[in-house]
């Protein structure tokens, strides 16, 4: 994964754009490394750049927390309250120099002091399902899922509406840049502004806006599914 954001340049006084490299991988470091230097060379990934630990200590790391004590996973309080908003895309096609530049200079707004982009890569097994094998159609095509995500402290509304319309004039500006009929979407980056049912019901055409850019053509199966297991919309 690739971690995208805005932070201070070592020279005084100026901003620049890092992008980090994250990977969790099942096996260990002796392995890892020969695939690396002959997969990625580029990165130039040294024993010093890796971290063994159990599994369950990466899911402390990914969480943010500190790998050392798991007692966190037993606190069901929230440690802070934050705000955000998330979308997402898929990139089909390399993003030219241009259109990153692009990029780069709406993360020097102002609003987007805690932007950031998380650029997963796709291929490998994910190419070698097909789309229709299970609800999650994004597979073959695709070169790597977006999250935008941006968040704030702020508690006071109109903030926070100047957060929300920086994030929607940056998903406005990606449009050129990934997929298309339909502009795809993640599932679990729950994005409402493509569309939300109602309350109750909702007609089939309502629904299919949000639903074919999660599901594209497998949309239609789920309906027949829903239909026919819970034809009064029980669930």
């Amino acid at each position: 994964m690739i971690h995208i954001q805005r932070v201070n340049s070592s020279q005084d006084g100026e901003r620049t754009i890092q992008a980090s490299f994250n990977s969790l991988f099942l096996g260990g470091v002796d392995t890892l490394l020969p695939l690396m230097q002959r997969s990625f060379p580029e990165l130039g990934l040294q024993r010093e750049d890796c971290t063994e630990m159990s599994w369950i200590e990466s899911v402390l790391y990914w969480a943010g927390f500190p790998i050392e004590s798991r007692d966190v996973l037993l606190n069901r309080t929230q440690p802070n309250v934050r705000y955000f908003k998330a979308k997402s895309d898929y990139v089909q096609i390399p993003i030219l120099k241009n259109g990153l530049e692009g990029i780069w200079k709406l993360f020097f707004e102002d609003e987007a002091k805690e932007a950031m982009m998380f650029l997963t890569p796709y291929g490998g097994r994910m190419h070698e399902i097909s789309e229709s094998a299970i609800p999650f159609p994004h597979r073959a095509g695709n070169l790597c899922k977006i999250q935008h995500l941006l968040s704030w402290d702020e508690e006071e509304v109109e903030a926070s509406k100047n957060y929300i319309n920086w994030i929607r004039k940056l998903y406005s500006y990606m449009t050129p840049y990934v997929s298309r009929f339909p502009r795809a979407a993640y599932l679990n980056y729950r994005h409402l502004d493509i569309g939300v049912n109602d309350k109750g019901n909702t007609s089939y055409a309502k629904a299919s806006i949000w639903g074919v850019k999660y599901f594209k053509n497998n949309f239609n199966r789920l309906v027949q599914v829903k239909t026919k297991v819970d034809p009064f919309n029980f669930f």
